[in-house]
C-alpha cells in the first residue's frame, strides 16, 4: 500500500478532520441541527489536556539516553568501555564504566526531576474543575475532559479553560471584561461582546435549550484574528446567521473580570487553543562552552588516535627483529604465532587507545555537572536579587546554561510588565499653548487647592476659557472607559477624588489615566447609562451627552472619535490620537504651539495624544450615519470600508490641545538598559503593544535617545511604498551615514560626538515582519532577511511592535541563526513571551503580576527587570570565567598526565606497560586533582563584585567565548606538553646515572613512574594556586589538603600490606623514593622549571599588553569613586567627560536656570524637570550640556 495513503488515514483517524479540511463545524451543546437544515457530520477533536513536559513514563529511559549519548565524551567512553569488555587491555573496564555510569545516572535523575515538576504543573492545570451545561443542568468535571461543543460557565476571576465563543453573561448588554495578561502581557481590561441572538440567555435552562451550529476557521496561532459565523435555529424558520470575530472569542489563559458569570461554547481545546499553538516546543539547550568542549574533545580524540596509531606502527617496527618479538623469557604459543597480523595489529591499536584514553577524562563532565548544579545556588542565595515588595527571589530552572549568562550579545525584552509597571500617570495637558498640571509643586510643597493652574498665562481670554472646558469635556467623552462602583476591584485604580469610590475600567490604561487626570482638573466622568454619558463639571453640575457613534481606535489610523449630542442639541465630533494622525486633519487652532509642546514631551519619553473637535449640523450627521451603516453591515472587506468611512468623517478638525501621560518604568529599568549597552549588549524590545506606546517607553528607558533618528518599517509605510523600495532606502540611509561620519563637522561637533548625535533606531511591526519572512515568488526570502538584518545591525536599538507570540520567537530565531551566531537572551513575564523565551539561548521569566507561565517555562526567573544587570554582569561573568578555566585546566592536566605515558612507550619496547600504578591512574582525576579545580570554579572572583557592577565594560573582555578560543586552547595544550616533557625527561636524567639509595638499592620503573607522578601532581595543583585571585580558607584547605592527601595516601598505599591485592608492586616504593636526596632535589627543581614559563608569560602580558580586567587587577585603572554605578552612556562617550567631573555644582544650577526659563516661556536648550518629580524628566538633561562640551541646539 502507498505510504502516503496510510499516513493520511492515520491522520484522519487519530487527529480528526481538521487536518484535511479548511474549516470546522461545531454543534453547540452537541445538539444535531434540525432535519433538512444540513448534514450532521460528527468530527473528532483533541481533548483539553495541556502538555508541556518533555518525557513520558515509557520514553524517558530511551529518549534520555539518546540525548546524553549525543555528547561526544559520553559516546566516546561508552565505546572505550565496550572495548575493555571485549579485548584484553592494560586497564580494568571498571575504570571507564563506573564513572560513565555515575555521570549518566546523575544527569538522568536531574533531568527526570525537572520533567516531573513540569508533569506536576500540567496535572494541576488539567485537573482543575470546570462547570459546563448538560441537559439544562450545571455539571462539574475536570478541565482535561472538556470537548469541543461543550457549553461552559465561567465565574468572575476564573481563567477560561479553553477557547470559547461568548454566548451570554449576567450583564444586560451582553458584555464581559477580560484581562489577557498571560497572553499578550496587557493587564488592562478588555471588553468582549456576546452573540446578539444569545445574549438574553441568562439561565442554565435557557442556554441548554440553544440550538445552533458554528462554522469557523481551523486553529491558528494569531491571537488577534478569528473568522467564523454562527447559525441560530429557532422554530421552523431559516437560521439566523451572525458573523463572529475576535471580539466574540474568549481565549484560554485570559481571566474574567468584573462580570459575575458568562456562558460560552468550546471551539478549540487542549493543544489546539491559541495559547498552546503559541508555545514553542521545549528543546534541549546547549551552551557555547559545551559546544567548545565537544570541539576540543574531537581534537583530543584525534590526538589520541594519532598516539595509538604511532605506537602501534612503532611496535611492529620494533618487533621486526625476532629476538625483540619473542625473547627467550617470553615464548609465544602456537595459536599466538598463527594469529592474523591485521587482527593482532587492530587489537594492539585498541589496547593503546585504552592505555591513553585518560587524556579525555569522564571526570571532567562530572565536575562540570557539579559546578553548574552547585554554582546555580549562588543566584538563588543572592540577597540583592530578592524583592521585598513581592517576597520573591530568583529561581534557577536549569543549571546547564549558567556560563551562557556571561556571553549574551542580544537581549530581547517584552515591554509591558517587564520594562514597565503598566501603571499610567497623567502628567500635564496643553490647551492652546497653555500648560496645566494636576498638582503643582512650589518650593517643595504641593499647592493644596490647585485643581488646574495655568503655568504660562494665569488669565486666559473668554474664548480661551471656552476652549479649555471643551478640551476637558472631550477627554471626559472620547474614550471607552467604563465605571464600576466598587472599591474592591482587582486591576484598575480607584478614582483619586476622595469623595467618590468609582473605579474606571478600560482596555487601555492610558485612557484611565486621562480620565483620572482630567478629574483632578475639575471634570469628572460619572457613567454611561442608557446610551447617555454623564460628566460632573467644575460647578458640580451634571452634564448629559447622548452617545451617537464610536469610531474605534485602530493601529493604522492611530486615533479614535466619538460623536455626541449635548443637552442643548449641539452635535460634536471629538477626536483624539497620535500627533502624526491628528495634525494633518486639523485646519484651525494653535497648531505650532501645541506641536512644540508635544515634541518637548516626546523627548521626555511621555505618551502624548492630541485632541481635536468639530461641530456637526443635523444634515452632516445623517450623512455620516448612512455612511457608517453601509460599512458596518458589509460582510466582505468590512474593515476596509469602515476605514474609508472614518477617513471621510475625521477631517477639517479644530485642534484643542494635547495630553502627556507617563507609563512608569520599573525601578532602575533605564539604568539597567544603559549598563547592558555599555557592556556591549544590544537590546531589542518586542511587544504586542501599539507603536506609539512602545516608542514612548523606549525613550523613557533610554533605549532611544533624544538624538536617535527613528526608521520606520511599518504597515502604514508599506501601503504607501513597496517593501523592496523601503528596505533599500533604509539600507542606503544607514550605510550612507556610516560612510559619512568623518565628514560631518557641522557646528564644530567632533567626529565622535557626531556619531552619537546620528544614531539610528528601527521600528518594525508584526505585519511588516510577516512580509519580510514570507518567501518571495521565486521561492526565496533570503535577500529580504539579509537586508533587514543588515539594517538592524547598523541601528543602536530596535523596537518590534504589534508582535504575535510566534513572531517574537521568529525574530529571536532570525538573529540566533544569522551569520555571526550571537548568543541571545529573551526576557518576559507573560505567556505571550514563552515562545521567545524557549527559542533564545537563555530564557528569563519575570515573576510578575501576569501569571507564572513565563517563569515556569524559562531557564531562570527574576523578580524585577533591574536584577538582570547583576545576573549578567556579575553572576554571568563569574560563571564564564570559572567554567572556562575549569575546561582548559582539565585538558591541561590530562596532557600532563598522559604524554609521559606516551613517551614511556619508547623506553619499554611499546609493550603497553603503564608508567603509573593502577591506583594513581584511577585517583588522579577523581581525588588528587579534582577538588581544587571544583572549588576554584565555584568561588573564584578575578575582580570584585562592586568593580563588575561599576564598570560594565569588563563584560566585553569575556564576550564571544574569549577564554575558550582556539588560541587560548592551543596555549594550554602546549603548556601541558612542555610540562610533560619536563616531568619525564627531568626524572629520566635524574635516573640516568642509576641513582641508588643509601643502602645501595637501585630505583626501578615504579619508582621512576612515582617520581614523575609526584612532580606532576604538585605542578598542576600549584599552577591552579597561581591562577587563583580570590583566596579563602576553603581554597587553602582544599589546595594544600589535596597535596597532603596525595602524600598520606602514597605512604599508606605503599607502606601497608593489603590483603585484597594478589601482588603489591608499590610496596615501600614511595617511602624509598623520599629517602633519596636526589629525588627531593628533582621534585623541587622540576616543579619550579614547569611553572616558570607560565609565570613569565603572565608577568610580561600584564605589563606590556594588559586587558581591561588585568588593569583593574593591577590597580592601574583611574579611580572612579565619583562615578555613579549608572553613569549615563552619553556622558562616558563625550570627549569632555572626566570621571571626577568638576562641573557637578554647575550642573545643579544649570538645571534650575533651565526650569526657570521654561516657566517664563523663554527659549531653552533642554526640557525642564517635571515639577511633580518624574524621575525620567529629572535625568533627561544630558551631561554634555556642561561647559567644555561643544554641543548646542539651534532653535
Amino acid at each position: 500500500m502507498d505510504c502516503s495513503l496510510v499516513r493520511t488515514l492515520v491522520h484522519r483517524y487519530c487527529a480528526g478532520e481538521e487536518n484535511w479540511v479548511d474549516s470546522r463545524t461545531i454543534y453547540v451543546g452537541h445538539r444535531e441541527p434540525p432535519p433538512g437544515a444540513e448534514a450532521y457530520i460528527p468530527q473528532r477533536y483533541p481533548d483539553n489536556r495541556i502538555v508541556s513536559s518533555k518525557y513520558t513514563f515509557w520514553n524517558f529511559i530511551p529518549k534520555n539516553l539518546f540525548e546524553q549519548f549525543r555528547r561526544v565524551a559520553n559516546f566516546y567512553f561508552l565505546i572505550i568501555f565496550l572495548v575493555q569488555l571485549i579485548i584484553d587491555t592494560p586497564t580494568s573496564p571498571v575504570t571507564s564504566g563506573l564513572p560513565l555510569f555515575f555521570v549518566i545516572t546523575v544527569t538522568a535523575i536531574k533531568q527526570g526531576y525537572e520533567d516531573w515538576l513540569r508533569h506536576k504543573a500540567d496535572n494541576a492545570m488539567n485537573q482543575c474543575p470546570v462547570h459546563f451545561i448538560q441537559h439544562g443542568k450545571l455539571v462539574r468535571k475536570q478541565s482535561r475532559k472538556l470537548r469541543v461543543g461543550d457549553i461552559v460557565m465561567v465565574k468572575e476571576d476564573e481563567t477560561f479553560p479553553c477557547d470559547l465563543i461568548f454566548l451570554s453573561s449576567n450583564r444586560g448588554d451582553g458584555t464581559c471584561h477580560v484581562t489577557t495578561a498571560s497572553l499578550d502581557g496587557e493587564s488592562s481590561h478588555k471588553t468582549h461582546y456576546a452573540v446578539q441572538d444569545t445574549k438574553g440567555f441568562h439561565t442554565e435552562e435557557d442556554i441548554g435549550g440553544l440550538h445552533a451550529t458554528i462554522e469557523c476557521e481551523q486553529p491558528q496561532p494569531d491571537l488577534y484574528k478569528f473568522v467564523g459565523r454562527i447559525n441560530v435555529y429557532s422554530d421552523l424558520n431559516d437560521p439566523v446567521v451572525r458573523p463572529l470575530g475576535s471580539e466574540n472569542l474568549l481565549l484560554r489563559g485570559a481571566t474574567l473580570k468584573n462580570t459575575e458569570k458568562i456562558f460560552g461554547v468550546a471551539i478549540y481545546t487542549g493543544m489546539e487553543t491559541k495559547m498552546a499553538l503559541n508555545y514553542q516546543a521545549k528543546s534541549q539547550k546547549r551552551s557555547a562552552v559545551e559546544k567548545s568542549m565537544n570541539a576540543f574533545l574531537v581534537v583530543y580524540l584525534c590526538i589520541l588516535i594519532s598516539k595509538a596509531l604511532i605506537n602501534t606502527v612503532l611496535k611492529y617496527v620494533w618487533q621486526s627483529e625476532p629476538f625483540r618479538d619473542e625473547p627467550w623469557y617470553n615464548q609465544k604459543t602456537e595459536s599466538e604465532r598463527q594469529r592474523n597480523l591485521f587482527l593482532k595489529a587492530f587489537t594492539d591499536f585498541l589496547a593503546f587507545m585504552v592505555l591513553f584514553n585518560y587524556i579525555i577524562p569522564v571526570s571532567m563532565y562530572v565536575t562540570v555537572e557539579m559546578q553548574k548544579f552547585l554554582g546555580s545556588y549562588f543566584i538563588t542565595w543572592d540577597e540583592d536579587m530578592f524583592d521585598e515588595e513581592t517576597g520573591e527571589g530568583p529561581l534557577v530552572n536549569t543549571s546547564d546554561l549558567n556560563e551562557e549568562l556571561g556571553q549574551v550579545e542580544y537581549i530581547f525584552t517584552d515591554k509591558t510588565g517587564t520594562l514597565t509597571e503598566n501603571n499610567m500617570e497623567f502628567k500635564e495637558c496643553c490647551i492652546e499653548g497653555h500648560v496645566y498640571v494636576p498638582h503643582v509643586i512650589c518650593n517643595g510643597q504641593v499647592l493644596p487647592e490647585s485643581s488646574g493652574i495655568d503655568m504660562i498665562d494665569s488669565s486666559p481670554s473668554v474664548n480661551g476659557r471656552e476652549r479649555e472646558e471643551l478640551f476637558f469635556r472631550a477627554l471626559c467623552l472620547c474614550h471607552t472607559v467604563q465605571v464600576k462602583d466598587d472599591d474592591n476591584v482587582d486591576g484598575p485604580r480607584k478614582s483619586p477624588d476622595g469623595g467618590k469610590s468609582c473605579v474606571y475600567i478600560s482596555s487601555s490604561p492610558d485612557e484611565v489615566a486621562l480620565v483620572e487626570g482630567v478629574q483632578r482638573l475639575g471634570f469628572t466622568y460619572l457613567r454611561l447609562k442608557d446610551n447617555y454619558m454623564e460628566i460632573l463639571n467644575r460647578e458640580n453640575h451634571i452634564e448629559r451627552f447622548e452617545l451617537l457613534e464610536i469610531l474605534s481606535f485602530d493601529s493604522v489610523r492611530r486615533r479614535m472619535s466619538v460623536i455626541v449630542k449635548s443637552a442643548t442639541g449641539e452635535i460634536y465630533l471629538f477626536c483624539k490620537g497620535a500627533d502624526s494622525s491628528i495634525f494633518p486633519r486639523v485646519i484651525e487652532g494653535k497648531i505650532d504651539q501645541i506641536r512644540a509642546r508635544v515634541e518637548r514631551n516626546a523627548v521626555e519619553g511621555l505618551r502624548t495624544l492630541c485632541v481635536a473637535y468639530k461641530r456637526l449640523i443635523q444634515e452632516e450627521y445623517e450623512g455620516i450615519c448612512k455612511l457608517l451603516q453601509a460599512a458596518k453591515v458589509a460582510l466582505q472587506d468590512r474593515e476596509k470600508k469602515l476605514a474609508e468611512a472614518y477617513e471621510q468623517i475625521e477631517k477639517d478638525l479644530t485642534l484643542l490641545g494635547a495630553t502627556a501621560v507617563e507609563d512608569r518604568l520599573q525601578e532602575k529599568a533605564a539604568d539597567t538598559i544603559e549598563a547592558l549597552q555599555k557592556a556591549g549588549i544590544k537590546v531589542w524590545v518586542l511587544t504586542g503593544d501599539k507603536m506609539e506606546t512602545a516608542a514612548a517607553t523606549c525613550y523613557a528607558c533610554k533605549l532611544f535617545r533624544r538624538n536617535t533618528q527613528l526608521l520606520e518599517l511599518t504597515t502604514k509605510r508599506i501601503e504607501e511604498q513597496s517593501l523592496h523600495d523601503i528596505l533599500f532606502e533604509l539600507s542606503k540611509t544607514v550605510l550612507r551615514h556610516s560612510g559619512s561620519l568623518t565628514r560631518d563637522n557641522f557646528s564644530g561637533y567632533s567626529n565622535r560626538l557626531s556619531a552619537d548625535m546620528q544614531d539610528y533606531g528601527l521600528i518594525i511591526d508584526g505585519a511588516a515582519l510577516s512580509l519580510i519572512m514570507k518567501p518571495r515568488e521565486d521561492g526565496s526570502s533570503g535577500n529580504y532577511r539579509e537586508l533587514f538584518l543588515e539594517i538592524c545591525r547598523s541601528c543602536s536599538a530596535v523596537l518590534c511592535c504589534r508582535m504575535a507570540p510566534l513572531q517574537k520567537a521568529q525574530i529571536v530565531k532570525l538573529i540566533k541563526f544569522s551569520k555571526e551566531h550571537p548568543i541571545t537572551l529573551a526576557i518576559g513575564d507573560g505567556a505571550n513571551d514563552v515562545s521567545m523565551i524557549l527559542e533564545a539561548h537563555v530564557g528569563i521569566g519575570v515573576i510578575g503580576k501576569e501569571g507564572r507561565q513565563a517563569a515556569r517555562n524559562s531557564d531562570y526567573a527574576i523578580p524585577k527587570f533591574k536584577h538582570l544587570k547583576k545576573m549578567l554582569l556579575v553572576h554571568g561573568h563569574f560563571y564564564y570565567i570559572r567554567i572556562s578555566e575549569l575546561v582548559q585546566y582539565f585538558f591541561y592536566k590530562n596532557v600532563c598526565f598522559i604524554f609521559p605515558q606516551f613517551l614511556y612507550q619508547f623506553f619499554c619496547g611499546f609493550s603497553q606497560q603503564t608508567l603509573y600504578d593502577t591506583a594513581y591512574l584511577t585517583l588522579y582525576n577523581i581525588s588528587f586533582t579534582s577538588l581544587p579545580i571544583l572549588l576554584y570554579s565555584l568561588m573564584e572572583q578575578h575582580v570584585g563584585i562592586d568593580v563588575l557592577k561599576r564598570d560594565p565594560t569588563l563584560y566585553r573582555d569575556v564576550a564571544k567565548n574569549a577564554l575558550l578560543r582556539w588560541r587560548v586552547f592551543i596555549y594550554w595544550t602546549l603548556l601541558g606538553l612542555f610540562d610533560a616533557l619536563v616531568f619525564f625527561f627531568g626524572a629520566y636524567f635524574v635516573f640516568e646515572n642509576t641513582t641508588v639509595t643509601s643502602n645501595g638499592q637501585i630505583f626501578g620503573n615504579w619508582t621512576f613512574g612515582t617520581l614523575v607522578f609526584t612532580v606532576m601532581v604538585f605542578t598542576v595543583t600549584l599552577k591552579l594556586a597561581l591562577d587563583t585571585h580570590y583566596w579563602t580558607w576553603i581554597n587553602h584547605f582544599v589546595i594544600w589538603g589535596s597535596l597532603l592527601f596525595y602524600v598520606i595516601f602514597s605512604l599508606l598505599w605503599g607502606g601497608v600490606i593489603w590483603p585484597f591485592l594478589n601482588y603489591q608492586r608499590m610496596y615501600y616504593v614511595f617511602i624509598q623514593m623520599l629517602s633519596s636526596g636526589p629525588a627531593w632535589l628533582a621534585i623541587v627543581l622540576l616543579v619550579t622549571i614547569s611553572l616558570l614559563p607560565d609565570v613569565l608569560k603572565k608577568v610580561l602580558c600584564r605589563q606590556l599588553w594588559p586587558t581591561a580586567t588585568e588593569r583593574v587587577q593591577n590597580g592601574c585603572a583611574q579611580p572612579r569613586d565619583r562615578d555613579s554605578e549608572f553613569t549615563p552612556l552619553a556622558s562616558l562617550q563625550s570627549p569632555g567627560y572626566q570621571s571626577t567631573c568638576p562641573s557637578a555644582t554647575w550642573y545643579s544650577s544649570c538645571s534650575q536656570q533651565v526650569t526657570l526659563a521654561a516657566w517664563k516661556e523663554k527659549v531653552s536648550t533642554e526640557p525642564p524637570p517635571t515639577l511633580s518629580g518624574s524621575r525620567h524628566r529629572c535625568s533627561s538633561i544630558p551631561s554634555h550640556s556642561c561647559p567644555g562640551s561643544h554641543v548646542g541646539m539651534l532653535v
